[in-house]
């Protein structure tokens, strides 16, 4: 079996819902050992639904970042961590200014070997509070990417709007070189 190919193998997924998923994505994307992300809808109860859908319609999907990566460079409980520094974990459906179901925190799995990792990760996170955290954890129902417009967003529009801080790319970028 060639490298490529069996690389191709180990790669893992996991989806994450942060509040808008354009500066989630971003942030995502900078963590050496990520190797693709995509913005989409998760766990609704809608087929392909369309951003004024998730938005206006009340379809119970979240804005869901996909993460593909590469357990060899970086493992989930990682993945995490990074995740927990951009989300307020007591919030429920609202994110920085974004307000409504949409807006989530959630880990989504599709491997059932990582639930054990995201219950402890969860766990532990729940110390660090006195009041209920409000991440949803479940397994993955169903997935849609996004509108293209939606994809890379902060790539395409450096200025656009996102509720993380720019200090936390930066904090990200540092962190991620030394992994």
């Amino acid at each position: 079996m060639d490298t490529e190919k069996r690389s191709a193998e180990s790669i893992k997924e996991i989806y994450l819902a942060g509040g808008c998923f354009w500066g989630v994505e971003k942030y995502l994307s900078l963590i050496k050992g990520v190797v693709s992300t995509e913005v989409g809808y998760a766990n609704g109860s809608t087929e392909n639904p369309t951003y004024e859908d998730v938005c206006y319609r009340n379809t119970g999907h979240a804005e869901t970042v996909k993460v593909l990566y590469n357990p060899d460079e970086l493992s989930l409980e990682r993945i995490l961590s990074f995740y927990y520094e951009i989300i307020d974990p007591l919030a429920k459906n609202k994110q920085g200014n974004d307000i409504g179901t949409q807006y989530r925190t959630g880990i989504y799995y599709v491997d059932d070997r990582d639930k054990e990792v995201i219950e402890n990760s969860l766990e532990d996170l729940q110390r660090r509070y006195d009041k209920p955290i409000m991440v949803e954890k479940m397994s993955l129902r169903n997935y849609y990417p996004a509108e293209e417009y939606h994809q890379k967003y902060l790539d395409k529009n450096p200025g656009g709007y996102c509720h993380i801080g720019e200090e936390k790319f930066e904090k990200c970028r540092k962190e991620s070189r030394l992994l």
